[in-house]
């Protein structure tokens, strides 16, 4: 816990733990305030276990949420009445403090002299002049001019923005590049199936984020808050605007958890996990050690999600122990897929077939997650097949993995860089905006029909590197991507049926046949997902090297 104090009366502080309640209590704060929405990182305690813990100390806790970088009159508002109505010394808390202490200093903008609100949060670590700015234009942030100027900025530091960072400072050094994210952590998220299958350990799959932004790059730790696309410009957290002359728009997608009644208050208790948490996996195979008998539902929501394979593997990994230790006979699997098929690309079926035989496991097509109640131990899901009017069921479970439903970030949705459905909108070949020439996007958050892979990532990065410097050479672009994404399906502990393939669903192997057969389940597949995939991504596709990823030539009638 980093506590930092504005006034006498209140401090600020990034994420707390539902273990420092003591010391919190014994500096004498009496209420805290959470400023950060559940589901906004990967391992952050829900508001929920925040409180629970602030009760038994006596601590009285106030929700006020505020999306990452989006301070608005009405947050100012609620966060004023609370402020009002709890006891002093009050903490706030969010990811990093920033919209804490924003909202301070709203508030305070009306009663103290704006010098001295300044000086308060600047002792504390915060620059507020962002805020100063807004404040003096009328509630807006001015963009004409910025507090930093680059040539390439780069939105979100995952597996696409740390990876075409360094693939543009590979091809040229001398770049100004910044890259904007507030994380401290970075996850290869991919390896957490791996922990829900009692394979991996969490911590082999988070390194500090620090520790992996490319050489020569300028890291901006801050959330975004909009985009102006017109002025070439970014604004930050804070009310601080970074300008551009090329921008990347990679920050991921959001975990909509809020969106499934009753799941936040039970996720990480009452035998209901998900391995798309980091804090989660770990459960999800304490759970699986655990069972012995009764029924565990896995479910799957509506596309897209990212590693649409990710809810049946955790299926087929909890199959497997269960196989394993001789009590799959006593457990009633239940896949629930809102969707309509296994996998959507139609030459891995058959082998997947199999497991789901040898699991026994039960399909259920059309069944889309709404609540939870962990209590109870009860999951309602919707109904709606074809041609047939839609229904609700409800159904006991002893434990419940859950994929949730995914949505683009707040930021994305609102900006004029999202689709109608709220994605970035891209050239699928270029990846290049279609209405900002100087813009491009790639992972998950962006709209071409790809499968949202860490895969995907791994060959966009070089397509968005070349055609940025061709861009900057004054060329047109050189570089196309193909859809290619890739899903290593764990059958079993041992086995992968090695999903390959791109737009349209087309076959896109990486070996020949002969030496790995993708539509079948081999060693060889479950060895390049155990030990050559984790560090690839660390040492290679993070670093710029581009093993099996160098860029498809654009061709011109593609262009």
């Amino acid at each position: 816990m980093d506590m930092k104090k504005i006034t006498d009366t209140f401090s600020v502080s990034p994420q707390i733990a539902p273990g420092d309640m003591p010391a919190l209590k014994a500096a004498g704060i009496r209420a805290i305030i959470c400023n950060r929405p559940d589901g906004e990182g990967a391992d952050q305690p829900s508001f929920e276990e925040i409180a629970a813990a602030a009760r038994e100390a006596g601590i009285e806790a106030r929700y006020v949420p505020v999306q990452s970088g989006m301070v608005t009159d009405a947050d100012v508002a609620a966060f004023g009445t609370a402020m009002a109505e709890l006891q002093r010394p009050v903490l706030a808390y969010c990811r990093s403090g920033t919209r804490s202490a924003t909202l301070w200093s709203f508030r305070e903008a009306g009663k103290r002299p704006m010098p001295e609100i300044l000086s308060a949060t600047k002792a504390a670590g915060y620059d507020m002049n962002g805020v100063a700015r807004r404040i003096a234009n009328g509630g807006r942030t001015p963009t004409d001019t910025g507090d930093a100027h680059f040539d390439v900025v780069i939105v979100g530091a995952g597996a696409g923005g740390i990876s075409v960072a360094a693939s543009l400072k590979a091809r040229k050094p001398g770049l100004e590049i910044a890259v904007i994210d507030p994380a401290d952590v970075h996850y290869y998220q991919p390896g957490w199936t791996m922990v829900g299958g009692g394979i991996f350990d969490a911590q082999s799959t988070a390194k500090t984020m620090g520790s992996l932004i490319p050489k020569g790059v300028h890291w901006i730790k801050a959330a975004v808050a909009a985009f102006e696309p017109g002025n070439d410009a970014v604004i930050l957290d804070g009310c601080r605007v970074v300008k551009y002359d090329r921008l990347v728009v990679c920050p991921g997608l959001k975990l909509d958890w809020e969106k499934v009644e009753g799941l936040e208050d039970t996720l990480g208790r009452n035998g209901v996990t998900s391995n798309y948490r980091y804090d989660l996996a770990p459960y999800t195979w304490e759970l699986v050690k655990s069972m012995r008998q009764g029924r565990a539902i896995f479910t799957q929501p509506p596309m897209p999600i990212k590693c649409a394979g990710a809810p049946q593997k955790a299926m087929y990994l909890s199959g497997d122990a269960w196989f394993r230790r001789g009590v799959l006979k006593d457990i009633d699997i239940q896949f629930m897929n809102a969707g309509g098929v296994l996998f959507g690309v139609k030459d891995y079926v058959p082998a997947l077939m199999r497991y789901v035989e040898k699991y026994d496991a039960t399909l259920n097509f059309f069944h889309d997650l709404v609540a939870v109640d962990g209590p109870a131990k009860r999951a309602t899901f919707r109904v709606a097949k074809p041609e047939t009017a839609p229904a609700e069921i409800t159904v006991d479970f002893d434990m419940i993995h859950v994929c949730p439903p995914q949505v683009a970030p707040d930021f994305i949705r609102v900006s004029p860089l999202a689709d109608a459905a709220g994605w970035v909108d891209v050239d699928q070949s270029t990846l290049r905006h279609k209405a900002f020439d100087n813009i491009w996007s790639l992972g998950d958050v962006m709209n071409a029909p790809n499968a949202k892979t860490a895969a995907a990532a791994r060959k966009q990065a070089p397509t968005v590197a070349a055609n940025i410097v061709a861009d900057i050479a004054g060329r047109s672009a050189v570089a196309q991507y193909d859809g290619y994404g890739s899903c290593p399906l764990t059958v079993e502990r041992g086995k992968i049926v090695l999903a390959e393939f791109g737009y349209g669903g087309a076959l896109k192997p990486s070996f020949p046949k002969a030496l790995l057969d993708g539509t079948k389940p081999s060693r060889a597949a479950w060895f390049l997902k155990e030990r050559l995939l984790p560090p690839i991504y660390w040492q290679a596709m993070l670093k710029g090297k581009e093993w099996m990823a160098r860029p498809e030539p654009l061709n011109v009638a593609a262009e």
